[in-house]
């Protein structure tokens, strides 16, 4: 079983296969200045996302594609902000992104099953793993594991007992036989009507990829991504500004309690949250930090930044490298994650951050890793004439 959970890519890096509003505490009025003084942090946050609703006068004419807001073009700083910041985030660079549409929220589980409806799309982890594509991402000569643990399947978080050292994720990542979009935490899980508004999960990159193409969609570059989470305002270390999160603040969906035997739902989610439970940011957009990490289009280089940065220009709507090497395990080709999830923890996986990068094998899928879809702006009225009936 080792065997196979590490040939499915359980591990991000080292395994593969990865508000309530505070009240005012005033006793008397008081003025702007003092009522602003007077804000918690969480109070400050939620202040600013209420007021930063997205402005609709300066998207494009009607009809717009539903569900999706519009991301106008323009240029970034990208790259990685503040000591969490990692090597693969550097060097910043600029950027510019052409305008696009892009879903507000994470693809629900809800929208995810109409898909399967229509086409009868089964998903990778509802399929047997095959021998001759697994032993390719392995070392030459490791021995084939017994027929007995070639089950379909995926990765849940299992919260252990107690305190364990971090540096082995295995301690809290189990490979459960039955485990899919259908049956989050295993065989005996299912979704009901409550769950249509959680984020579809346990799906691979070449199942996010399905779902795009049948919805006339596609994966946002890692480029529009960052562009997007940033809402407008300029590179900086958290989406909400400088303040770590705790638990007295807390901005996005994260972890909560002792990482990662103690969870304490505060938020009141263990797990993933309503994808639209969230303030959303100027653009309109929902849980671009935390929830469930969010599958992109590009291969993951290490050197990526390097590489695009030694120009010396602007990058222009950049997709990325032609392949991908993780020089940690360059047998294994990795597609980028982005935005971090329910379990991003600053003892352990402080990517809760627009700059943050992850690398997962596309035949891995995850509790916490789903997706949203993008539109390009020149894209969507070709897709109306194809969607408007024949003239008479």
């Amino acid at each position: 079983m080792k065997s196979l959970t590490k040939s499915r890519s359980l591990w991000s890096q080292t395994l593969r296969l990865s508000s309530a509003l505070a009240v005012f505490a005033m006793a008397h009025p008081a003025s702007a200045a003092e009522e602003e003084a007077c804000l918690t942090p969480s109070s400050r946050a939620a202040a600013l996302a209420a007021a930063a609703s997205p402005d609709t006068s300066k998207w494009p004419e009607k009809p717009w594609p539903p569900g999706m807001v519009w991301i106008p073009g323009g240029e970034f700083d990208m790259g990685g902000v503040g000591p969490e910041a990692r090597t693969d985030e550097f060097p910043v660079h600029r950027v510019r992104v052409d305008g696009f549409w892009m879903d507000a929220t994470e693809v629900t589980n809800a929208e995810f099953r109409r898909f399967i409806e229509a086409t009868g799309y089964v998903t990778t982890a509802e399929k047997k793993p095959e021998w001759e594509e697994i032993k390719k991402q392995l070392p030459p000569g490791t021995p084939k594991p017994d027929d007995s643990v070639f089950v379909a399947g995926s990765l849940v978080f299992k919260s252990p007992p107690g305190p364990v050292p971090l540096g082995n994720n295995a301690r809290w990542w189990e490979w459960v036989q039955g485990a899919d979009w259908k049956h989050p935490q295993g065989p005996g899980s299912s979704l009901s009507a409550k769950d249509d508004r959680l984020p579809v999960v346990h799906v691979s990159w070449d199942d996010a990829v399905a779902y795009c193409t049948w919805a006339g969609k596609r994966l946002p570059t890692e480029a529009e991504w960052e562009f997007a989470a940033l809402g407008g305002g300029p590179a900086r270390r958290f989406t909400w500004g400088d303040e770590p999160p705790s638990e007295t603040f807390r901005p996005a969906n994260l972890w909560q309690g002792e990482f990662p035997h103690n969870p304490k739902p505060l938020d009141g989610y263990t797990l993933s949250a309503p994808v639209d439970s969230d303030k959303p940011n100027a653009y309109g957009l929902h849980h671009m930090i935390g929830n469930v990490w969010e599958w992109c289009s590009d291969w993951f280089r290490g050197d990526t930044y390097k590489t695009r940065a030694a120009s010396g220009e602007t990058s222009i709507n950049p997709k990325g490298p032609a392949d991908s090497l993780d020089p940690a395990e360059p047998a294994v080709p990795k597609r980028v994650t982005r935005g971090g999830s329910f379990l991003c923890d600053g003892s352990y996986c402080a990517s809760y951050r627009p700059a943050a990068r992850m690398k997962t094998s596309p035949d891995t899928g995850m509790i916490h890793t789903g997706f949203r879809a993008v539109v390009s702006g020149a894209d969507w009225p070709k897709t109306l004439e194809k969607q408007a009936p024949p003239s008479q």
